[in-house]
């Protein structure tokens, strides 16, 4: 990763167990507490650690988010948002729009289709090819996208991004 520009990291939660109370309430299985955990050691070795990162309410997104942190041992308290689980790609982006001028790794954990929708919007065309070809083969859960973009939080919109690498967590 260059020193220039800002980092996104958008990832779908980790793998869930298929029925709960409500789906809100649906936790990680064994398999995707793993997942995630292996996608933090991942980020940490492609150094893209996050300075601030929004979390879907949900069970699952929110567990998700733990794994990760503790495997990339980061001690970032997450910013819940409920708005999040049940965004279209469009009000993820204003979501993101609020993160800290200051940082410039930003995260980013909620559902599908909205995260897949997400990294296709703002990516502008010239993805790595072997990352565009791995997002455009699907975004299972535990997968995650580092996108580099252009300018500040606040003026984030669609085709300012660029897709630079992908990562689906397999622990």
């Amino acid at each position: 990763m260059s020193d220039e520009g800002r980092r996104l990291v958008v990832m779908r939660h980790a793998k869930a167990e298929p029925v709960a109370a409500s789906d809100h309430d649906r936790r990680l299985t064994a398999r995707g507490a793993r997942d995630a955990a292996e996608a933090g050691e991942w980020a940490r070795s492609a150094g893209v650690l996050p300075g601030h990162v929004f979390v879907s309410t949900a069970a699952r997104a929110h567990e998700t988010w733990s794994a990760f942190s503790a495997a990339a041992d980061l001690d970032v308290v997450p910013q819940l948002d409920a708005a999040l689980y049940s965004a279209g790609p469009d009000a993820a982006i204003e979501v993101l729009r609020t993160a800290p001028a200051s940082e410039t790794v930003v995260m980013i954990v909620g559902h599908n289709p909205t995260m897949a929708q997400l990294v296709h919007l703002l990516d502008d065309g010239g993805a790595e090819p072997a990352a565009f070809a791995e997002v455009a083969a699907g975004f299972p859960t535990g997968a995650l996208a580092v996108l580099e973009v252009r300018g500040e939080w606040a003026d984030l919109s669609m085709a300012e991004a660029r897709i630079v690498d992908f990562h689906v967590g397999r622990g």
